[in-house]
């Protein structure tokens, strides 16, 4: 199968695709920094070309030029600021027009693309209960917005023109090398692999962590199906504490110095932290690592990278 996958040399794209053409597929990537060294390894797997989704031409001649069966968007702007929303709107809402219009122009059924779990709003909104997909989306801010408008974009597209556009809601997608977007998880498990302090303000402060090779997974499988049962999925996390990440960490970390201003009054201010992801399992049969070994993984990770020695 032949596949392109565009904003391919962000966090996750890079493990998607190296799982893709693991699985002999033909990848394709489209992104606006063919450059990138997160695309190093894959370059004598994948064929990379230069390409903006914001600008449809690009879009066009990338898919054209590659002829996919499958299209998989990963261009999105993550953590950017509200100061200037007109990146972000350029990026996640005309990028993704021009991805839903090209796959049409060219006869490509089948588009899958990231959504977000900020669509939900904070956790307060929705009580004490693991959303579903059919919960409200009460997301406010440029990229929650941008990741609702997403979705009414791909209902169109798919009751228009009967395409199978199928959307995944990542939860807070953690690793060794995630560099923006929801960082305080990251951050709990990375400086203490680096050998350095962790400080937060609440250590009651809820998240929803799930390591990028499990997101990865999920991506691989949602983009081989030939048809989903559903247009949008959850891919649900490990609803942790800073505090019990701090301490699953120190079970690896013993001497980790991971500190907090109070240990109370960040709960009602966490994001979601509480997501059933039942529908993306009983489907696709995914099954995620525990999370304590994930924890370890990000930890060797960083160190090895770091020159310092693993532990585990």
């Amino acid at each position: 199968m032949r596949i392109a996958v565009l904003g391919g040399s962000g966090f996750i794209g890079p493990r998607v695709m190296r799982r893709l053409v693991d699985h002999g597929h033909e990848v394709h990537c489209m992104d606006i920094a063919p450059d990138a060294p997160a695309l190093d390894p894959l370059r004598d797997r994948v064929t990379v070309t230069r390409g903006d989704i914001t600008l449809m031409d690009d879009v066009v001649e990338a898919l054209t030029l590659s002829k996919p069966d499958r299209v998989l968007n990963l261009a999105y702007a993550l953590g950017a600021g509200e100061a200037d929303p007109h990146p972000q709107v350029r990026l996640n809402i005309l990028g993704m027009d021009n991805c839903f219009e090209a796959a049409r122009l060219l006869g490509i059924r089948r588009v899958v693309y990231a959504s977000s779990l900020a669509v939900y709003g904070p956790q307060r909104l929705h009580g004490e209960k693991a959303v579903t997909e059919d919960d409200l989306c009460l997301g406010t801010g440029i990229y929650a917005v941008s990741k609702i408008y997403n979705e009414h974009q791909a209902e169109w597209y798919n009751r228009a023109f009967d395409m199978a556009i199928t959307g995944v809601r990542p939860a807070n997608i953690t690793g060794p090398d995630k560099l923006r977007g929801s960082m305080n998880h990251v951050q709990c498990q990375v400086l203490p692999a680096r050998d350095e302090p962790a400080r937060f303000p609440y250590a009651d402060t809820m998240t929803l962590p799930l390591h990028v090779d499990d997101i990865a997974e999920v991506f691989l499988r949602v983009t081989l199906a030939e048809e989903t049962h559903h247009a949008i999925y959850n891919s649900g996390g490990n609803s942790v504490s800073l505090a019990e990440l701090a301490a699953i960490v120190r079970e690896y970390l013993p001497d980790a110095d991971i500190a907090f201003d109070e240990d109370a009054g960040g709960r009602d201010a966490s994001g979601l932290f509480l997501m059933d992801n039942s529908r993306l399992v009983e489907e696709f049969e995914v099954e995620y690592a525990p999370f304590a070994e994930r924890v370890l993984q990000t930890i060797n990770d960083v160190r090895r990278a770091e020159g310092l020695p693993e532990v585990g």
